[in-house]
């Protein structure tokens, strides 16, 4: 793989992180329609497709240093902050939810190094 000599190790840990938090997002949504009510408001339910969603273009994109991983990873942060706040809003004593927010957080710091960072 010669790509793999670009990634640096801060690329690396970023890509590890977005798809910790695709898949967190992803099974917070199918948790949250289970749970009904509060929980399974659409505009909820729609920001954990997004982020899921974000962080998975993100993972695309770190995966083949794309130039254009930087604005990718810059919309993946502020999304991934805005899934936090409202799992945080919904649910502070549900474990999966607070799961999803600690995932969330760490993937938009992780993403906002990155968002800063120029490109590899």
């Amino acid at each position: 793989m010669a790509h793999a000599m670009r990634l640096s190790s801060e690329m690396r840990e970023c890509l590890r992180n977005c798809q910790e938090c695709h898949a967190i997002c992803t099974e917070t949504a199918q948790h949250c329609l289970k749970l009904g009510g509060k929980h399974a408001d659409p505009d909820h339910l729609r920001l954990l497709a997004d982020c899921a969603q974000i962080c998975q273009t993100s993972v695309d994109f770190l995966l083949r240093a794309s130039d254009f991983h930087i604005r990718t990873c810059g919309v993946c942060a502020e999304i991934c902050s805005a899934c936090a706040d409202s799992c945080e809003r919904i649910a502070k004593d549900d474990e999966m939810m607070k799961r999803c927010v600690q995932t969330c957080r760490t993937c938009a710091d992780s993403c906002e190094r990155m968002a800063r960072a120029k490109a590899a």
